[in-house]
């Protein structure tokens, strides 16, 4: 997606909910777009020096309520975010147990149909209809391999 309609996505969606599309949200917007895993404040603001810490939870607490961005939870205490799956598109997440890092996995044809084989096997099983999936492997990342 362009810079330009990913700017006017996420002013529409914060209109709807009577909220402005300031520069700090802008700012962190930008911060997930580029970043191609999720993030946490510290590394969010990491590019955004100037942004105290409280007002990058508050604002994210906006666009998290605007359906902007989304929390992933890691293995660790440590909270991230990222682009809702509608704006930056589907995609799976590979989860480090060691330091906590979570990269995202993206997507592909055969990778889906498979997760959509296996989401269908266990809804069948438990009497569910699903129609969505996440999906986190979690593991040891190269670095903590060693």
């Amino acid at each position: 997606m362009k810079v330009e309609e990913l700017h006017a996505k996420v002013g529409y969606r914060l209109s709807g909910r009577a909220q402005r599309y300031t520069e700090v949200r802008r700012s962190i917007v930008e911060r997930l777009s580029r970043s191609g895993r999720p993030l946490t404040v510290p590394e969010i603001l990491s590019s955004a020096k100037s942004v105290p810490l409280s007002s990058a939870y508050r604002n994210l607490t906006v666009l998290l309520e605007a359906g902007v961005v989304r929390r992933v939870a890691g293995t660790d205490d440590q909270g991230r975010f990222e682009l809702a799956e509608d704006i930056a598109g589907h995609h799976h997440h590979l989860v480090c147990e060691g330091c906590g890092t979570v990269d995202d996995v993206p997507s592909s044809t055969r990778l889906e149909s498979v997760m959509d084989e296996a989401a269908r096997l266990a809804a069948e099983e438990q009497g569910y209809d699903v129609w969505s999936h996440r999906f986190d492997l979690i593991g040891l990342c190269r670095q903590c391999q060693g």
